[in-house]
């Protein structure tokens, strides 16, 4: 039983002194002056929904991450809906994606009446299995949806030769992949479309906002009239003095357009990536020398043919060399004054995924086993080298109180 009193917590018979007085937030972002005053000066303009910030965005992100077009949304989970509609998924249809992700990847796919197929991770990456994606194509399957976890990216030269074997849309979900590179490329400019989330917890954010990415010229065309409920015209022109009060509607779209305002973010946030990416990888350096000789652990590890993009930094309990579980060892870290979160908790196991489809929780023998053992560390730019130490400090405190066979 634990409890917080007069600054100490209490475990077991001891009093023990948090490493931290103040609390570490699991995430802030980096705000700053740039981006306050864009901001001020879209309300100042008056032009507050989509219209030249948003497309200013668009024209930077697309030449960032080395693709043809990029479309601005207002999510990543309108983002993955919208490609996979462009995509011409239907009812029927069947999608392969990972098993280890947010539910909004998979639910995406239901909302097109299509079936998600899911397949086990890589235990040391997290990311989708290629050969479990092989083994679970038929002849229903119309795309494949690899989810980057992390900030690692999946193997996509195996992925894109089994797509382009068996004539699939590959749409990488790479809402923890800005900005990730696999084997020289940078994500963004690899798969059919690519899709990007800039919630308020991503390497750059708009608050609320996604990107998708192609080098389809047709399919771009698509994207940006199904965004905006279909309408044929850049709607937004209506209302300038080019425009005209005159639309036509080619086919039933959605509300899915990002705003100028959180554009306004966005244009200052991509600025900031290089730095941004340049500070995750630093600290995550810092939690590899502060954490590897711990065999309780295993740690993320990045593969020498990418650049990973840091995200998340999740390790993974050895619990045969622990006393405690994955949850008091996460409830330990907030009495030290530590935000902690667990990423994710697997599709299979959630009670629609379960019940729907008949999956029991040994069908995925390896994202259970992460999923048991996942605890993600706090990591963002925002941090200072003291933070990372903190909690560095309060990893090690927890697993040398918890070790097995340690000397009371």
């Amino acid at each position: 039983m634990l409890r917080q009193q007069e600054g100490l917590y209490q475990e077991n018979s001891e009093a023990v002194a948090p490493v931290r007085d103040t609390f570490l937030p699991f995430h802030k972002p980096w705000i700053d002056e740039s981006e306050i005053e864009e901001v001020a000066d879209t309300l100042r303009s008056g032009w507050l929904t989509m219209g030249p910030k948003t497309l200013r965005f668009e024209e930077d992100f697309a030449r960032y991450v080395g693709a043809r077009h990029a479309v601005a949304v207002n999510s990543c989970t309108a983002g993955l809906h919208l490609s996979l509609d462009v995509a011409g998924i239907q009812a029927g249809d069947e999608v392969i994606t990972s098993v280890y992700t947010f539910t909004a990847t998979a639910a995406v796919i239901l909302h097109l009446k299509a079936r998600p197929v899911l397949v086990d991770v890589l235990p040391d990456t997290l990311t989708m299995d290629p050969a479990q994606v092989e083994k679970k194509i038929t002849d229903r399957t119309r795309a494949i949806v690899p989810v980057h976890l992390a900030g690692a990216p999946c193997e996509m030269d195996q992925i894109l030769k089994l797509a382009s074997r068996h004539n699939l849309t590959v749409i990488e979900d790479a809402a923890h992949a800005l900005p990730a590179h696999y084997k020289g490329r940078m994500v963004g400019s690899i798969g059919d479309f690519t899709v990007f989330s800039f919630y308020a917890v991503k390497n750059i954010t708009t608050g609320e906002g996604g990107m998708v990415t192609t080098n389809h010229a047709k399919c771009v065309e698509r994207l940006r009239t199904r965004r905006l409920h279909g309408i044929s015209r850049d709607a937004w022109k209506r209302y300038s003095a080019e425009g005209s009060w005159y639309y036509e509607v080619d086919y039933p779209g959605y509300k899915y357009n990002m705003t100028d305002i959180n554009a306004a973010l966005g244009l200052h946030q991509l600025r900031k990536s290089e730095m941004f990416r340049a500070l995750r990888g630093y600290y995550a350096d810092l939690y590899h020398q502060g954490l590897s000789d711990l065999p309780e652990l295993t740690l993320p590890q990045a593969h020498p043919s990418v650049q990973h993009a840091w995200h998340l930094y999740i390790i993974q309990l050895n619990l045969e060399r622990l006393t405690i579980d994955r949850d008091t060892f996460f409830e330990l870290l907030r009495k030290e004054n530590i935000g902690a979160s667990v990423h994710f908790i697997p599709l299979h196991i959630h009670p629609y995924y379960r019940n729907t489809f008949g999956y029991r929780p040994d069908d995925f023998p390896n994202a259970l086993r992460a999923y048991q053992r996942a605890i993600t560390l706090p990591l963002y730019p925002r941090m200072s080298e003291a933070d990372v130490r903190d909690v560095i400090s309060a990893v090690r405190r927890i697993v040398q109180r918890h070790r097995v066979g340690r000397q009371l």
